[in-house]
C-alpha cells in the first residue's frame, strides 16, 4: 500500500503502464523506490489513473518463474483511490 503520483502513463500491448512517483509507504511487504512502474491489465475492472493524480494504491510485486519479469502489478484485487490528505 502505498501513495503515488501519477506522472505519464502509456499504453503497452494489453496492459497499461503508469509511472509513479512515490509519495509514502504504509505496508510495504516489498521495497519500492523514489519512481516505479505500475501496470494494470487491461482486463481489470481498476478505475482509470489520471495523469497528475494521486492515489492510494494496493498492488503486488508479480515476478515470473524464470525471475525474468519483476514488476508492481495492481489487479482486481489490488484498488486505486483518489488520496486525500485524511489517508496520511
Amino acid at each position: 500500500v502505498f501513495h503515488g503520483l501519477i506522472l505519464a502513463r502509456r499504453a503497452v500491448g494489453r496492459e497499461t503502464r503508469y509511472e509513479v512517483e512515490v509519495k509514502a509507504r504504509y505496508r510495504q511487504r516489498f521495497p519500492l523506490v523514489s519512481r516505479e512502474y505500475l501496470w494494470v491489465p487491461n482486463t481489470c475492472g481498476c478505475p482509470a489513473l489520471s495523469q497528475g493524480g494521486e492515489y492510494l494504491l494496493m498492488a503486488r510485486r508479480h515476478v515470473n518463474h524464470e525471475h525474468t519479469l519483476n514488476r508492481i502489478l495492481l489487479q482486481d484485487g489490488g484498488y486505486a483511490r483518489p488520496w486525500t490528505p485524511r489517508e496520511a
